[in-house]
């Protein structure tokens, strides 16, 4: 029989805390260890909507990438939004397990899924991680050959789920690129460090864009956040079925955005 606590333990013996930012939260969220798991849920961001879905799938424990708090709290009240979220996984006996900058450090990990996808298959981390050079922030890693920058761009629209916000891009898009940056999620912080034709990530913002441009370095392709990260949701269901539970990858893709005009 697996439990909450076997589940939980083997994801943290592939995404070991000990890889987590200091100012992240990550664990176990809701829920008691020596509940019986049949089914795991999988999905980006723990909103009501996904919380629902899972007790829907019939599922026991719900593995998310972001955190419900990771800016802490003092309240679960159940009349706001989070604590709806708590108090309905809890009523329903659904736990709730968080699994974030150590799955971004951790080998297989997000940014791997997500450079794999555009067609790099073997990649070092940017940031590496103290304790191992092959763990870390980010990836990087070559093409098999050339690509212009517009055809790249049209590559990673392909590769991530359809969404209204969509992808955009800065710089020549006549450029040739091979080498290729990524990093799941806001990745803004890892400017400075890179060393590639083209750097894909999330939440660029106008001056921290205009001004990376300026240098000449990488162009940049700018793609949606939760789209991108749920990438890594697929493999990990696998991982997780050759356990012998069941795994469900969450359909719903939590971009805020609904519309947008060209």
């Amino acid at each position: 029989m697996h439990t909450v606590g076997s589940v939980t333990a083997q994801l943290e013996g592939w995404f070991p805390p000990a890889l987590a930012e200091e100012w992240d939260a990550i664990g176990l969220v809701a829920g008691r260890r020596d509940a019986e798991v049949r089914t795991v849920a999988l999905a980006v961001d723990p909103t009501i909507e996904v919380v629902r879905w899972a007790i829907e799938q019939g599922a026991q424990l719900l593995v998310v990438h972001h955190p419900l708090f990771l800016r802490g709290t003092t309240t679960v009240d159940g009349d706001s939004p989070k604590g709806d979220v708590v108090h309905t996984a809890i009523t329903n006996g659904l736990a709730i397990f968080v699994a974030h900058t150590n799955a971004d450090s951790a080998r297989p990990g997000v940014s791997d899924a997500l450079i794999e996808a555009l067609g790099v298959k073997q990649s070092m981390p940017i940031r590496a991680h103290a304790s191992d050079p092959n763990l870390g922030l980010g990836r990087v890693g070559n093409l098999d050959s050339a690509t212009t920058l517009g055809e790249f761009a049209a590559r990673v629209a392909w590769a991530l789920p359809a969404t209204h916000s969509g992808i955009r891009w800065a710089g020549d898009t006549g450029r040739r690129v091979q080498r290729i940056a990524v990093c799941g999620g806001a990745g803004d912080d890892l400017l400075p460090e890179i060393d590639a034709d083209v750097y894909v990530t999330s939440d660029l913002r106008h001056h921290v864009t205009s001004e990376y441009l300026a240098t000449g370095r990488a162009a940049l392709v700018d793609i949606p956040h939760a789209a991108a990260e749920s990438l890594w949701l697929h493999p990990l269901a696998k991982r997780l079925q050759d356990l012998g539970v069941t795994a469900t990858v969450c359909p719903i893709i939590t971009d805020p955005w609904v519309g947008h005009h060209a």
